[in-house]
């Protein structure tokens, strides 16, 4: 009987520390980095880009975050391949979003909407050739794991996404704006990450 007590008593303190995570008042904390580098064999051609996007958000109500995403990315590409023909990309960005977390236990399904928009320079050299705006909403579905009290562990997709982006030259007024809309599930390519909770 003592042994069944302590076991009905360890398998409520696991439950009640799972959820505790995801209770109003609670802090999430997490974010992005990213580094990707390319080469064409026998050209002279290569790129190099870095992103940062550290996040945090607040649990306004039981399974209810609501937070913000603040970075900056770089690229370079010597082809001379990027916006307005141009080989450096400077982009600063912010990525307000909301989480929805459902379930009980060491697992919880999530879903988040965020509006991720960026604001950038493109230079060739020292010379600036124009400028670059991003806009865009992303529905993203995941779950997460919680090992420990203060970390979960997640998987998700990109989702169903929107996204339009203007380039807007320093000289002349042959602004362009592209806009994509998809739907990307692929299971095989999720998005791995750690998230912090206080």
């Amino acid at each position: 009987m003592k042994k069944l007590f302590l076991t009905l008593s360890a398998a409520i303190a696991v439950t009640f520390a799972a959820n505790a995570q995801t209770e109003k008042g609670k802090i999430i904390l997490g974010g992005n980095v990213s580094y990707d580098y390319s080469k064409v064999k026998d050209a002279d051609t290569e790129g190099h880009s870095l992103g940062i996007l550290p996040t945090v958000g607040y649990f306004i109500s039981d399974n209810l975050a609501i937070g913000t995403g603040v970075g900056y990315s770089y690229e370079e590409n010597t082809a001379n391949a990027t916006v307005f023909e141009g080989d450096k990309l400077n982009v600063f960005s912010v990525a307000p979003f909301a989480r929805l977390y459902k379930g009980d236990g060491d697992f919880k399904f999530f879903g988040q909407l965020s509006v991720p928009m960026a604001w950038g320079s493109a230079k060739d050299g020292d010379t600036k050739l124009g400028n670059t705006e991003r806009y865009g909403a992303e529905l993203a579905p995941g779950f997460a794991y919680f090992p420990t009290s203060k970390i979960g562990i997640e998987f998700s997709v990109r989702g169903l996404y929107y996204q339009s982006t203007t380039l807007k030259p320093e000289e002349g007024d042959n602004k362009v704006t592209t806009n994509s809309f998809g739907l990307n599930a692929n299971s095989l390519a999720p998005r791995i990450g750690v998230q912090f909770y206080f």
